[in-house]
């Protein structure tokens, strides 16, 4: 089973993706950028198009995606759900499951407390992977703990 962790952005967004046969791998992750001078159409066309290649390249069948939450800037807030709805939309013409999951689910699902630090979470996707190396950008390794999540909440075992 393969599925795309996404952490939706409009300037960044991170993604990743895993696959669980006997083993979970984390198969490969980045971000995705748009250019801030393009018009918002442009740039989330941009957010499809770089989605598409990646679900081509890898072919999950799951989309995990982390839920927007803002509670101060309005203008920000409404510029990422609607790279949270081009996302959706992307995901929903590949025909994946997509799968929503708050913050706080994730940071349950990742270290067993739903006000968990960023250093925690990660600190737990290190382990539960079983690698050394701290994935880069933030925006990544956020993308891969939605991606975990999904293991985490359906009970597959990991």
């Amino acid at each position: 089973m393969i599925v795309l962790g996404i952490d939706p952005g409009l300037a960044a967004t991170g993604w990743a993706i895993l696959e669980k046969n006997e083993t979970l791998r984390l198969i490969d992750y980045g971000c995705w950028h748009t250019k801030s001078g393009d018009n918002i159409s442009r740039r989330l066309l941009a957010l499809s198009r770089k989605m598409q290649k990646v679900i081509r390249q890898h072919r999950p069948k799951i989309l995990a995606v982390e839920e927007i939450f803002f509670a101060k800037n309005a203008k920000s807030a409404i510029k990422v759900a609607q790279a949270l709805g081009t996302i959706k939309l992307t995901a929903e013409n590949a025909r994946l499951s997509v799968e929503e999951y708050t913050p706080l689910q994730i940071k349950t699902a990742m270290t067993g407390y739903g006000r968990a630090q960023k250093s925690q979470v990660l600190f737990m996707v290190k382990q539960i992977l079983g690698i050394k190396k701290t994935i880069k950008p933030d925006h990544a390794a956020d993308a891969v703990a939605a991606a975990l999540t999904y293991f985490q909440t359906k009970k597959i075992e990991i």
